[in-house]
């Protein structure tokens, strides 16, 4: 194979289809389509597949990213996915909801005179080529007697739970909702993740043995204490994440027609609130609506608004686009679907009718000083420029805080915003208990989740003595303890042979 170079290599990104603006802000079907074949292969054809590449180390969970896509370029899907299984477990999911331009995207040489390679949308047509074709990797597993709870089914939980069972262990999840899916599940609407594609990589799960019991809050039904004693789990991961939702403290926010984004996208993804009175889900947005904030979440919560019925649907935020957190393909696809943007906007007040309904917002403008300690420029307001805004809704999307039912149950060390205290190897407080995702980082992505769930599982294997081809091994005991047949006497993992 001849060596590619920029000049070489096609051009133009492969184009990704997408449904009609008008259209799709009337339906919940997915907006983008996908590659076609033709765009799969052209697009394949645009990794330079360079000798160290910088994409694999700015991927959480380490993908051999160079590997699948050259096998896509060969034409050999089947062999493409089972580079992507041997470190991922949701590649249709990750292919879509990733901020792929922020990590393994973000880093490509490619991008540094061209667009970069779409290895998000690549990595998303082999998760549905997958699908499509009933693929699934189940490695040959030998029990090893370990039992091992975890707390939550998001993607932290499900990447620690898969590598979990994968190493032979007896694995549980609990998950306090009735679906399973966590964020994936009641966080994202099905325009950018079907439920069906959730559904089909949860299978894989359930595949290698996992077991997943839903309608269970740990901290209420019992206890982590509980779990490592009486329930007999033999080490419990943490992945609850962080969906207590945060309000600015003004006037007003005790109203009706006030509430969170999540509460917003759970009662649509999770309840069918879209689809009242079918289900018993009432949500009754009013015909004006107004989100603060401009996350990937707000954006969600936006968009759902619009296919919920709302007449106009109004994006606030004190910063400019430029500093706005969210996605540019999510900002994009709001705007083209008629959310409108109020840019360096901040509410001061949430005014109320005769009722204690939502009637207004008294909004003010703002102006960009220095940059914070983000930073990002500091909003600064701009005296005596306050407005009301007629609104019947106001729905908060400024972020979240850790859910404090674990934290008020057990004994574990919590840091001073509540989330859960844990080292470098994710070990906490408590002697085999291990936590990751959003409630030890914060809120973060998907694949940040996934990634210290996986980090996770190879502490905890390291901590229950189990042989991990995956991890360097410690050298030698400096007590020149031998090993037996060539095991290291601190692993337990071995069979045990009754000699006649």
């Amino acid at each position: 194979m001849a060596k590619k170079t920029i000049r070489t290599i096609p051009q133009k990104r492969a184009e990704m289809p997408v449904q009609d603006p008008v259209a799709r802000a009337g339906n919940f079907e997915e907006v983008a389509l996908g590659f076609s074949l033709e765009g799969a292969l052209v697009e394949s054809e645009r990794c330079l597949v360079c000798p160290k590449p910088n994409c694999v180390p700015a991927c959480p969970v380490n993908i051999d990213i160079p590997g699948f896509i050259v096998e896509i370029s060969k034409k050999n899907y089947r062999g493409a996915y089972d580079i992507l299984t041997e470190s991922t477990l949701l590649p249709a999911i990750c292919g879509r909801v990733c901020p792929q331009e922020d990590q393994c995207e973000g880093v490509c040489p490619v991008g540094e005179t061209l667009e970069p390679v779409a290895i998000g949308r690549l990595e998303r047509w082999i998760g549905d080529m997958a699908i499509a074709n009933s693929w699934r990797n189940t490695p040959p597993i030998a029990p090893n007697g370990f039992k091992i709870g975890i707390v939550g089914s998001g993607p932290a939980g499900m990447a620690c739970a898969a590598d979990m069972a994968k190493a032979g262990c007896d694995v549980t999840v609990y998950e306090a909702l009735h679906q399973a899916g966590g964020v994936l599940r009641y966080g994202i609407p099905e325009f950018r993740l079907p439920n069906e594609v959730l559904d089909a990589e949860l299978e894989n799960l359930k595949a290698l043995g996992v077991k997943i019991e839903c309608n269970v809050l740990v901290g209420r039904l019992f206890t982590i204490e509980q779990m490592l004693d009486e329930l007999g789990f033999d080490a419990v991961f943490i992945g609850t994440g962080a969906g207590y939702p945060s309000f600015m403290g003004i006037q007003g926010e005790s109203l009706n027609g006030v509430l969170s984004a999540n509460e917003l996208l759970t009662r649509c993804n999770l309840m069918g609130a879209t689809q009242f009175p079918r289900y018993d889900t009432p949500l009754g947005l009013g015909k004006r609506v107004a989100v603060i904030g401009s996350g990937n979440t707000a954006m969600d919560a936006l968009r759902v608004s619009l296919r919920a019925d709302a007449e106009e649907v109004y994006c606030l935020y004190r910063r400019t686009r430029a500093e706005s957190p969210a996605r540019v393909e999510e900002v994009e696809h709001a705007e083209e679907e008629g959310v409108r943007f109020e840019w360096l906007t901040a509410p001061v007040e949430i005014l109320a009718d005769d009722n204690s309904n939502v009637r207004a917002l008294r909004c003010q403008r703002m102006e960009l000083g220095e940059p914070d300690d983000s930073g990002r420029r500091r909003p600064v307001p701009i005296e005596g420029s306050e407005y009301e805004f007629e609104v019947d809704t106001v729905v908060y999307a400024i972020g979240t805080n850790a859910n404090p039912i674990i934290g008020q149950t057990s004994k574990i060390a919590l840091n001073k915003w509540g989330y859960i205290e844990a080292d470098d190897k994710l070990a906490t407080s408590m002697a085999g208990v291990y936590a990751g995702g959003d409630i030890v980082t914060g809120a973060a992505t998907v694949i940040l989740a996934m990634g210290t769930g996986r980090q996770a599982a190879r502490s905890m294997k390291s901590y229950l003595g189990i042989r991990d081809s995956s991890a360097v091994y410690q050298k030698p005991q400096e007590n020149g303890e031998a090993s037996i047949f060539g095991i290291d006497p601190t692993e337990r993992a071995h069979v045990r042979v009754r000699v006649a």
